[in-house]
């Protein structure tokens, strides 16, 4: 069969949200992730996720994966987000609003000045974030987002707001971009692209079919409309496939580029900025 329900799974969180629909039905619990995950519980190349929050995140960064295969014998982690709900004064952090040294950053991780130093930016629905491993980043409260990222949950937390977890603010301090954050170009024709994964956006009605791609592997998410939370693999072939929605519908189609960085407008620019600069975040907007 050319077309694979992706099956939820649904992770607590201390900062998660009771309020999930509607992708999924509200719950009990304080969900914070439900990962997509294949029927028969092979790993994805890709790791796709819903978040939902209450609370801000951890102030954290994502080694790159030479780093990670060194110290964990794991990818390191290259991530998007994609705003579906966002509250009045909904809020992420991409990078530092000014250099840092890493005593500086040691220094603002232990006393929690770090989460003054954040380049915190106002976030709307639509919205899509792509965050490079080394970025120091945090999600706040209010906000339910679509996650595609690197197989990976490889994370160093730097601050956490007293929540009596561990930090790892060697390793995390050790991996993070001290720069001031840049505003970078925006993706034209897609919402992310890097070498790990491409994602755009589609709007389908019930009933539409699009083509299967010879040559790879792709995974639509449902994030609006009727049938919103649902999730396919497509397995590669030659003939079209029927979308299985119930209604006009809004998907994100992800999958991982052969060649990476073509198609986008803003691909050469950059594939540019991260050759010299490869922890700088891009953010697009479709």
């Amino acid at each position: 069969m050319p077309v694979h329900p992706l099956v939820p799974r649904f992770l607590e969180k201390v900062w998660g949200s009771s309020a999930l629909f509607p992708w999924f039905p509200d719950s009990s619990l304080r969900i914070g992730e439900v990962w997509l995950e294949h029927p028969s519980g092979t790993p994805l190349p890709l790791l796709i996720k819903f978040l939902f929050t209450t609370e801000r995140l951890s102030v954290q960064v994502h080694p790159g994966d030479s780093y990670a295969q060194e110290h964990h014998q794991s990818n390191g982690k290259t991530e998007m987000w994609h705003i579906l709900r966002a509250g009045p004064a909904a809020q992420i952090a991409l990078g530092l609003n000014q250099p840092l040294t890493a005593a500086g950053l040691h220094a603002d991780s232990r006393s929690g000045a770090i989460e003054q130093k954040l380049n915190w930016i106002d976030v709307h629905p639509g919205e899509t974030f792509f965050v490079p491993a080394g970025t120091i980043h945090a999600i706040g409260g209010g906000l339910a987002v679509c996650e595609i990222q690197q197989q990976s949950d490889v994370t160093y937390r730097l601050y956490d707001y007293g929540r009596p977890r561990e930090l790892h603010l060697d390793r995390g301090v050790e991996v993070s971009d001290l720069r001031k954050y840049e505003q970078p170009p925006e993706f034209t024709g897609c919402l992310a692209e890097s070498a790990y994964f491409r994602t755009e956006r589609l709007k389908v009605d019930a009933g539409s079919s699009i083509p299967a791609d010879p040559a790879r592997t792709f995974w639509l998410i449902c994030i609006e409309g009727p049938s919103a939370g649902q999730a396919w693999q497509v397995d590669s072939g030659t003939n079209p496939i029927e979308i299985p929605v119930t209604g006009n519908s809004v998907l994100i189609k992800t999958f991982v580029p052969q060649i990476p960085l073509v198609g986008c407008k803003a691909a050469k620019r950059f594939a540019d900025l991260t050759s010299t600069h490869p922890h700088r975040p891009v953010v697009g907007n479709l």
